[in-house]
């Protein structure tokens, strides 16, 4: 591997600033991967997220999406319910007071595959390089998953085979 893959990729400051965590506690695509919810059972990113990860003012990043609305059919891309949304904002902390702190529209969330789509619609830079790091937070939150349920699978069998050692034991009693 080459140096430049070993040292820390700079991270958007504002991503930095929002999330409260120094580069060295913790790497971006962990970051990332803090901010990949669960809708409909589709793992997405917010495009108030997304915006901050790509460096840009949400409302520029939707005006981006609407633009070009076309690239996004509805497994990159959906606009969440009023009762999703609300569930959402319930896990989130406090909301900001004062004018203009508030939505006035559904945030929309993407999958792994609208977020990329995202990154090539806003075509700048950051996006691209930040673009990098949101894949392979997806890359890792699906890896985990999968050993997710490989443990479950692994937990099921251990008990059925205690239970039927267990009915062993009390037909011997």
């Amino acid at each position: 591997m080459s140096k430049q893959q070993h040292q820390p990729v700079a991270f958007c400051d504002r991503f930095m600033k929002a999330t409260n965590m120094s580069k060295q506690s913790i790497s971006p695509v962990d970051r990332i991967s803090l901010l990949i919810r669960t809708v409909r059972g589709q793992k997405v990113v917010l495009d108030t997220d997304l915006a901050l990860i790509f460096g840009v003012p949400t409302f520029r990043f939707n005006e981006a999406i609407k633009r070009n609305r076309e690239r996004f059919p509805n497994d990159f891309m959906f606009q969440l319910t009023a009762e999703e949304f609300k569930s959402l904002t319930s896990q989130f902390a406090m909301l900001k007071k004062g004018r203009g702190q508030h939505r006035k529209f559904l945030p929309y969330a993407f999958t792994e595959n609208g977020a990329i789509m995202a990154a090539n619609v806003l075509n700048s830079p950051e996006a691209v390089r930040m673009s990098v790091f949101v894949v392979r937070a997806f890359v890792q939150m699906r890896e985990l998953l999968g050993s997710t349920k490989e443990l479950a699978k692994q937990l099921a069998a251990l008990e059925k085979k205690l239970t039927a050692r267990l009915d062993g034991h009390e037909v011997a009693i």
